[in-house]
């Protein structure tokens, strides 16, 4: 097997639906990844009737790579878990083989988890992972002995994991802060499988091992990675353009719910968008809660729409409008690219150091300025059309 060819002892790990996307961009990216007729890649329109979904994968011809094994280790929140599902439906739409695997929700269910999965984990020659800081995804990579391990991209994430690894330091989320003398003990118990999470997203040339980083995300690749740009083009190729409306849709963002930015600054900073801009729809991030978006419309009269797929499925197939604002974020990165040559401009508002609460992490400021400074392609709003803190 070559470095940059798929097969069937690829095996994917997925936690999210955009790691799910990411993983159906990094298979269509790859030689041979693209479906094609009489050697043209094929481009899938709508189906008959305006359907949201993209048509029945094409046949793959004789030589053709393999379709990919994908295991599901799903969240326990309702929404990620209905985005998982309709986004596995395009995986399987495209011929890839889909495995939901119940991780969570119980004290024994990583265990049982983890013995369902071992034979499959030790047998892969590469092992495609979404999210390197996932515990349990660390877990499974003390059974792996493939010799390609693959990092798609899990956001902004990326940007930190990419940092950290070329600083030689352990893997630790950015909004997180100290857990006390528990989260210490815990993380004691736990170094072992952090150290060999390190090593194996380590390349190793001289025993064969090889590490890609597959990102949308502005990252340099270090220490013998490989690193391959994610222009969304699977997207691009399976759905829209869209129809763009007059108006201005916002995206939400979990910042409230990570614990990064107060409540009542992050509605008066919607609220002053929502008038500033004109907006009209606001597309709810899968982890706000219910509570939250509820006071939102009252304070803002948007309509909060909480989307069914990755907002770069629901952007590209509209309607959408023609500006979209967002605050730092995974989608100021990746929206640009999905929406090439659409007419829809994606601006950034950044977020006011005074908004951050008490508890926000010592990296929080610095790392949501680079999200912003970094996004390719994006209006910077002026900084009047952010509330004044005070």
């Amino acid at each position: 097997m070559t470095p940059s060819s798929p097969s069937a002892s690829t095996l994917a790990f997925v936690e999210s639906p955009v790691q799910l996307l990411n993983v159906l961009e990094w298979a269509y990216a790859r030689p041979g990844g693209q479906p094609q007729l009489d050697g043209v890649p094929r481009q899938r329109g709508r189906r008959a009737g305006g359907g949201d979904l993209p048509g029945p994968a094409a046949p793959r011809p004789a030589g053709a790579e393999s379709p990919l094994r994908i295991v599901v280790l799903p969240p326990t929140d309702p929404m990620s878990r209905g985005q998982l599902r309709r986004v596995a439906a395009l995986a399987r739409d495209e011929g890839h083989e889909v495995r939901w695997q119940e991780a969570r929700g119980s004290r024994f269910a990583p265990l049982k988890a983890l013995a369902a999965l071992a034979r499959d984990v030790r047998a892969a020659r590469t092992v495609v992972v979404g999210d390197p800081f996932s515990r349990y995804v660390q877990l499974l990579l003390t059974l792996v002995r493939a010799e390609e391990l693959v990092v798609v991209d899990d956001g902004t994430a990326t940007m930190e994991f990419m940092a950290q690894t070329a600083r030689g330091e352990r893997l630790v989320r950015w909004h997180r802060v100290g857990g006390g003398l528990p989260g210490r003990v815990r993380e004691l118990a736990y170094a072992p499988v952090s150290a060999t999470a390190r090593r194996r997203f380590t390349p190793a040339a001289h025993r064969g091992h090889r590490v890609e980083v597959f990102s949308s995300m502005p990252v340099t690749a270090h220490g013998g990675m490989t690193l391959r740009v994610n222009d969304f083009a699977w997207t691009r190729a399976r759905f829209g353009p869209p129809r763009l409306t007059k108006g201005t849709d916002l995206v939400g963002t979990s910042l409230v719910e990570t614990g990064v930015v107060d409540p009542d600054r992050y509605l008066d900073a919607v609220r002053a968008l929502t008038l500033e801009h004109g907006a009209t729809r606001y597309f709810a991030h899968r982890r706000e809660s219910p509570e939250k978006l509820r006071a939102l419309s009252r304070a803002t009269g948007l309509e909060i729409v909480r989307p069914d797929l990755p907002l770069e499925l629901i952007a590209r197939r509209g309607p959408v409008g023609r500006t979209i604002v967002s605050f730092p974020s995974t989608v100021v990165h990746t929206l640009p690219y999905a929406l090439t040559g659409t007419g829809v401009t994606v601006a950034v508002c950044d977020v006011d150091p005074a908004w951050l609460t008490g508890s926000a992490s010592p990296r929080a400021r610095s790392f949501l300025a680079g999200v912003t400074d970094t996004a390719r392609d994006v209006r910077r709003l002026p900084a009047q059309a952010a509330p004044t803190a005070g």
